[in-house]
Formats: C-alpha cells, structure tokens, sequence
C-alpha cells in the first residue's frame, strides 16, 4: 500500500507539472502573438495540496502509526492591491480530507462515544484511523515576484485557514474485529489554523498549523481532554 501511494503521489506531481507546462506555454504563445499587456493579471485561481499530517499535543500513550495523508483542493480569488500587482490578498473555497492512523481507540454506542488508547499486549490491529472531510474558507496575504507577461516566479502566501467539519469517521480493523462509527460528535467542527505557502513555479512547500484541538472537551481519555491539533506539511499546486 506504501508503495501504492508513493507511486500515485509520483505520477500525480508529474502530471499536474505537465498540466502547468502545458497552460505556461500556451499562455506564452498567446502573449507572443499580441502586443497586448493585461495590466489587470490575477494569480493562482486553483490549487491541489497533497500533505502528511501529523497530531500535535497528543495525550500520554497515544502515537501515530503509518502514513497519515490529507488532499485539498479548492479556487481562490486573488485581489492585488498595489500598482505593480505583486502583492494581493486571496480570498477562496475549498473541501479538504484528512485522515490520522494512530492508537487511540474511538467506539460509538448509544450513549455517545468514547476514547482509549490500544494496549498493545492485548489488542492487535492492521488499520486504526479518523478521518475528517472539511469544507475550507482560505484567507491570503501574497507576496510573488510575477508579472503580466512572467508565468515563472517565486512566491510567499501566508495567512490562515478556517475549515468546517461536516464528515467524519473511525475504523478499525484487528484482533476484536471490525469497528466503524460516523459523525463522531466530540470533533470540533470549526477547525482553523495559519497557512504558509514558499516556492517557485510549479513546485511549492506548503504548511498548516492548527490552532485549536480536533476535539472538544467532551472528549477525553481516562479523564483528561484530547488536545489533539493538527499540523500538515507538503506540496501545493497553484493553476492558473
């Protein structure tokens, strides 16, 4: 599965660099046909993120095992606000899904749900994850070196993201069976966080650092609150 997904994020980059040459040189080749100069450009409408993520302040006991990835995608409107259009505030929308494989435990029963982290003297387990599906509202401050007729530049997006819950789930799979829940009720559903975006063209560092916990204080574990965050580093893909 590992080397499922290394081979998928591989010709993923792959084509998403192709999907940006592709525009570049078609936009080029319009600019070279015109001496037209759009002096009213926007920057990176779209952007597909893929990241790892990882919990912070995670209680006593509770570690993450295996890969835990997130997908994002979304449009955002660029608003420059100075003359030579390098710098911009972005405004947009987005779904985004992520999932934590880790040892805590999380069983539903009609009385709610509750929180243990996995003896591993007793309990065995292939999978243990949840998993949450966000609708995103992105907020940028943008700084690029661009121009109306540059497609290749360096660029800083800084801000931050607010994220609604509005999915999520748990699974497990091991020695006590099969376990799913839904809709897990202690999440927090508004997530946010600050956003860091670096790079050059297509290839671009991305960070998010979560500034609340992924549970609220209902839920906790042998009496003490779940304050969990989250942190998720990896590549965003800005197109045109």
């Amino acid at each position: 599965m590992k080397h499922q997904l290394v081979l998928f994020l591989s010709f993923f980059c792959i084509s998403l660099h192709g999907v940006s040459q592709i525009v570049h040189d078609t936009i080029q080749r319009q600019n070279d046909a015109s001496v037209v100069v759009d002096d009213k450009y926007r920057e990176d409408q779209f952007y597909v993120s893929v990241t790892y993520n990882l919990l912070a302040n995670k209680p006593s006991g509770v570690k993450q095992q295996g890969f835990s990835n997130g997908i994002h995608m979304g449009f955002i409107r660029d608003f420059p606000f100075n003359a030579r259009r390098n710098w911009a505030i972005g405004v947009g929308l987005g779904l985004s899904s992520n999932s934590y494989n880790q040892n805590m435990l999380i069983e539903g029963s009609d009385e709610g749900f509750s929180y243990a982290v996995i003896n591993k003297d007793s309990i065995s387990f292939a999978k243990n994850k949840f998993t949450t599906y966000l609708v995103e509202l992105p907020l940028e401050l943008r700084w690029r070196t661009s121009t109306a007729t540059e497609y290749r530049f360096w660029r800083i997006y800084t801000g931050v993201k607010f994220g609604y819950v509005i999915y999520s789930s748990s699974k497990f799979d091991g020695s006590i069976g099969k376990l799913k829940t839904a809709n897990i009720e202690e999440i927090n559903r508004l997530q946010y966080g600050l956003t860091l975006g670096v790079g050059y063209t297509t290839w671009n560092a991305h960070v998010y650092y979560g500034l609340n916990p992924i549970f609220d204080n209902n839920a906790t574990i042998n009496g003490r609150n779940i304050d969990m965050s989250s942190v998720k580093i990896g590549l965003v893909f800005y197109i045109l």
